[in-house]
């Protein structure tokens, strides 16, 4: 590791020796990213204030996935067939990638890691497709965090594969009460809780009164998170992630 990079990035020991990537940007703010799931399990602004929810549950004990942060869902979302609920990419161990294909430029994006995940035989057997999983975790210099992925089918006979994907994301907010989703309203969504029926948002915006387990569909590439209490606003940025769950339920 050069001296350049150590100033914003640094591999370390976490819960019960798990292996964690450490990010910092110069102005404060930081992630922390374990090798086990690709999971980013803290993302902090540059006031040092925690902006993700981690579950007082979390045991990080592989095979049990980590609760709360940044799970990586994949290759599947919600449960399905012999999979593991989410797919079993948050289930994993994943592996610094040295030697990374070129992403786009920003030279201003100092903290950042590139991690990959290949399938084991185990996976093979049920999920027989051969792929590689390329995440970058990275720190803009206004603390955003960005999370790029890219999966690249590698089948040697060229066969096709079908996955979902998605990055089931825990912010921390206040009281549920005083939180509200903009950007959402007047779109159709599946409801969960009642068997995935198909209804329309009728609010300006999306409050939480009750339990919530909603499949927003085809929306918008910014979607804000309002959070009263706290005078804190997360505006999410997508590009290629068409649907957006929301969920709200016990921690």
């Amino acid at each position: 590791m050069s001296s350049e990079k150590s100033r914003y990035y640094e591999v370390c020991k976490g819960f019960n020796g798990l292996d964690k990537v450490l990010l910092r940007d110069p102005r404060g703010s930081s992630a922390e990213v374990y090798l086990y799931g690709g999971h980013v399990t803290s993302w902090k602004n540059d006031h040092g204030e925690e902006l993700l929810f981690l579950s007082s549950k979390a045991t990080f004990k592989p095979p049990k996935a980590i609760r709360g942060g940044i799970p990586i869902c994949f290759p599947q979302f919600s449960c399905h067939g012999n999979l593991d609920q989410h797919g079993f990419a948050r289930n994993r161990f994943w592996a610094i990638d040295d030697h990374p294909p070129p992403f786009p430029t920003n030279n201003s994006i100092k903290a950042f890691v590139d991690l990959i995940l290949k399938p084991s035989e185990e996976e093979m057997k049920i999920w027989p497709h051969s792929f590689e999983f390329r995440l970058r975790v990275a720190l803009g210099p206004g603390g955003d965090l960005m999370l790029t992925s890219r999966i690249r089918n590698t089948n040697t006979d060229g066969k096709p594969f079908s996955f979902t994907f998605a990055y089931h994301t825990y912010f921390s907010v206040s009281d549920i009460c005083e939180v509200r989703v903009e950007g959402l309203e007047t779109l159709d969504y599946l409801d969960n809780l009642q068997k995935k029926k198909r209804f329309t948002e009728q609010g300006d915006a999306l409050t939480f009164e009750s339990e919530v387990d909603k499949m927003y569909l085809s929306t918008p590439t910014k979607i804000a998170i309002i959070d009263h209490e706290k005078k804190r606003t997360y505006v999410l940025r997508k590009d290629g992630l068409p649907d957006a769950e929301c969920l709200q339920g016990k921690g």
